[in-house]
């Protein structure tokens, strides 16, 4: 008899088709989870022009090269056939110390719901110059009347007040722009001409400077150093060289950097455009410590597992009862999953990714219990899918909190998911009729 009632289940009313149509539906839902992470890559891309714009009105991630002491030479040049060639170059020579203390004083700026960090720092640079003693020969004539001093910043917008630039015995005020750019395409300039005979000096220079984002210094120093604090609780700090000594806390960061000149991949001097100093540049990023649009879209990666195991746990609680769940009701369910997703990121542009990670989980959550208890109509029921999905967005939330851990914690999680499915599988009676 039991053969029998077997061979009377139709092919369309068998497990195995089912399952087969809810693939289906759940490969066919990738297509709007798809669109979901198109409109959060074009919200992060709005996002990112409204910052843009506001560095260009404000002042962009700022790169501070120099001083460096510059002065045009001619040097002779003898030719295979004893020809004589003058060619006029400029000199540039680094400082021989570096010292580079500065407040970095940030602050939000907001154009309509995007957000971006920019800030004001004032900058305090002294050290010394050490002429080589050995460049003023028959070969090379230094026009030392006419050297100047550049100091390089990335964007002269940034500058809030005039520069001067202060030595043992003068006090040079800046021009705009460079006189060349062998070293760097913007900066300022300070002319100055020295005396013939002058082997060292030293100097100082007060910069108040405000940027967006970041700002970078290039070890322009034989030796150079560099200390930097700011009430910024989430610095990134980055480029050719990490700090050697740096505290994070509620209060904000400190750091400090000492690189040498053979730590580098440029001489003390050379002769016209042949290095580029800020090519080596490094510093530190203030970057908002919620990505709430990077977040989104990894959250939307999980889609199809949200919808596989919401039909596992809906399937296993059919063969274990009475009740039927037509195609149609797994159809609302997927639905009401993939919208969170577009939930999630429209609320978070607003009040943040975790509140409204909890908003719209909770929010989806209680939606599919009562979806879900309305038509198993059972208590234990309702409290099975309600813990399943409540493990399932902790979980998820637990995966995008681990950035270094997630992938090792994701699949340890799936294994025992797998483990519970397959004991669950080897419970159940998977040759009851259920119908579509």
């Amino acid at each position: 008899m039991k053969n029998e009632s077997q061979n009377d289940i139709k092919w369309y009313e068998t497990l195995t088709f089912k399952m087969a149509l809810l693939g289906i539906m759940a490969i066919m839902f990738l297509v709007p989870l798809e669109l979901i992470k198109k409109v959060i890559n074009e919200r992060a891309e709005n996002s990112q022009s409204v910052q843009q714009q506001i560095s260009e009105e404000w002042g962009k991630v700022q790169t501070i090269t120099g001083p460096i002491l510059n002065i045009p030479v001619t040097r002779i040049i003898y030719e295979d056939d004893n020809k004589v060639s003058h060619t006029t170059s400029t000199w540039h020579i680094m400082p021989e110390d570096l010292e580079i203390k500065g407040k970095i004083i940030p602050q939000i700026r907001y154009k309509g719901i995007y957000e971006t960090v920019i800030y004001e720092s004032d900058l305090k640079m002294s050290g010394s110059f050490i002429i080589p003693w050995n460049i003023d020969n028959s070969e090379v004539r230094v026009k030392w009347d006419e050297a100047y001093f550049t100091l390089g910043i990335s964007d002269n917008r940034g500058l809030i007040r005039d520069l001067l630039l202060n030595t043992e015995d003068e006090i040079y005020s800046a021009q705009p722009g460079c006189y060349d750019h062998d070293l760097f395409s913007s900066g300022v300039t300070f002319p100055s001409g020295l005396a013939p005979d002058l082997k060292s000096f030293k100097f100082n220079i007060d910069i108040g400077l405000r940027g967006s984002s970041g700002i970078y210094f290039s070890p322009v120093g034989r030796s150079t150093s560099v200390y930097i604090d700011s009430p910024w609780e989430a610095p990134s700090f980055t480029g050719n060289y990490l700090p050697q000594n740096r505290t994070i806390g509620e209060d904000g960061f400190t750091a400090s950097w000492n690189i040498t000149h053979l730590n580098r991949n440029f001489p003390q001097s050379w002769y016209g455009a042949i290095h580029r100093p800020e090519d080596e540049s490094f510093g530190v990023n203030l970057i908002l410590e919620v990505d709430h649009y990077r977040k989104s879209e990894r959250s939307a990666k999980y889609g199809l597992l949200f919808i596989a195991f919401t039909y596992l746990v809906l399937l296993f609680l059919e063969l274990s009862s009475d009740k039927r769940i037509h195609l149609f009701h797994y159809f609302l369910v997927s639905l009401a999953l993939v919208l969170f997703f577009s939930l999630l990121n429209a609320l978070s542009e607003h009040i943040g990714f975790s509140l409204a990670y909890l908003i719209s989980s909770v929010s989806t959550i209680g939606l599919l219990t009562l979806f879900t208890g309305s038509l198993l109509k059972k208590t234990s029921y309702v409290i099975i899918v309600s813990g399943m999905l409540t493990v399932l967005y902790v979980f998820i939330y637990i995966l995008l909190a681990l950035n270094e851990f997630a992938y090792l914690a994701g699949n340890i999680g799936l294994f025992i998911a797998l483990a519970a499915i397959m004991w669950l599988s080897a419970k159940t009676n998977l040759f009851r009729k259920s119908g579509i």
